[in-house]
C-alpha cells in the first residue's frame, strides 16, 4: 500500500531523514517509534505530500507522491485521513462543522447525507451528543476523538496518527488505542502511527519500526521488537537513561553544581 524508498530530508544543515526505507502493507497497522524530534512526524508528512524529500520517493498504490501536483495530489490526499498531534481543530467551528469540513470543501454530498455521515463518525468515536460543542468546551481526549472523527469523515483507505496518545491521561489513551484497533478491524484501513508511547505501540501494532539517527534501525512484530538484541532498541523500549543513546541527556557535572547550590537536591557520586 505504502512504499517509502530511500528518503533523505534536511532542513538547512540539520539532517532529519537519512535514507529511510519502509513498506506498509494494505490493512496493516505499522507503528513508528523513536525519540521526540527524531523525524517521525516529518516522515508522516512525506506520505501525504506535505513535504517533498531531497532524495528518494514515496509510493502509494504505485503513485509517486512527490511528483503529484494540483488535482492529482488532492485526490490522493482524499484517500488519507490524519489525526494531528494536537487534533488541530478549528476553534471557531462546532464539532459538527469540524467533522464535516472536508465533506463541504471537497464533495457535493447532500446536506442530509453529510449529516448522517458526520453522526456515524461521531458515534464511532463515542461522541454522538457533541455536535454543537466548540473545541474550547472539550477535554483533551474528546478533542482527539473529534479529530479522529474528522479524519474518518471522508472514508479514507489510509489513516495517519501523529502521537495519538500524547497529552491525555492513561485511561483515555487506552480508549484511543482501542479505537485504532476497531478502525483497522471494522473498516480495514491501513494505519501508520508515530509515537514514543510503548504501551500504545505494543497494543495497536502489527509491526513496529524504530527510527533513530535518520534511519529505520529495526522492524518487526511487537514480540520481535521486545526480543531485539539491538542495544538502541532495548534502551528506548525500556526507557533507560543509560545506554548508547546519549544525545540530549543532562551533563552530570551540571547537575552536581546545581545540586550544590540547593537546586534539585540531586546527590551525585
Amino acid at each position: 500500500m505504502i512504499s517509502i524508498q530511500h528518503i533523505f530530508k534536511s532542513f538547512n544543515d540539520h539532517k532529519v531523514l537519512d535514507g529511510v526505507d519502509l513498506t506498509i502493507n494494505k490493512g496493516e497497522t505499522v507503528v513508528v517509534i523513536g525519540r521526540s524530534g527524531c523525524g517521525k512526524s516529518v516522515l508522516l508528512k512525506h506520505i501525504i505530500g506535505l513535504i517533498k524529500p531531497d532524495e528518494g520517493t514515496v509510493l502509494i498504490d504505485g503513485q509517486d507522491v512527490p511528483r503529484l501536483t494540483g488535482r492529482a495530489l488532492d485526490q490522493l490526499r482524499l484517500r488519507c485521513g490524519m489525526l494531528f498531534q494536537s487534533a488541530a481543530l478549528f476553534d471557531s467551528m462546532t464539532v459538527f462543522e469540524n467533522v464535516s469540513f472536508a465533506l463541504r470543501e471537497h464533495t457535493t454530498m447532500a446536506q442530509d447525507a453529510m449529516a448522517q455521515r458526520v453522526h456515524e463518525r461521531l458515534q464511532l468515536v463515542g461522541l454522538q451528543e457533541a455536535d454543537d460543542l466548540y473545541p474550547s468546551e472539550l477535554s483533551g481526549g474528546m478533542r482527539k476523538r473529534v479529530g479522529l472523527a474528522r479524519a474518518l469523515a471522508i472514508s479514507p483507505e489510509i489513516i495517519l496518527y501523529d502521537e495519538p496518545t500524547t497529552g491525555i491521561d492513561p485511561i483515555m489513551s487506552d480508549v484511543i488505542n482501542d479505537l485504532i484497533i476497531t478502525l483497522r478491524d471494522r473498516l480495514k484501513v491501513t494505519s501508520v502511527v508515530v509515537t514514543h508511547d510503548m504501551r500504545s505501540a505494543y497494543k495497536v501494532a502489527d509491526r513496529i519500526a524504530m527510527l533513530y539517527n535518520g534511519q529505520i534501525i529495526a522492524v518487526g512484530t511487537p514480540e520481535q521488537i521486545r526480543a531485539s538484541d539491538n542495544a538502541y532498541v532495548q534502551q528506548f523500549i525500556k526507557g533507560e537513561a543509560e545506554g548508547p543513546i546519549q544525545e540530549g541527556l543532562p551533563d552530570r557535572r551540571v547537575l552536581t553544581r546545581w545540586s550544590a547550590r540547593g537546586g534539585l537536591g540531586i546527590r551525585q557520586e
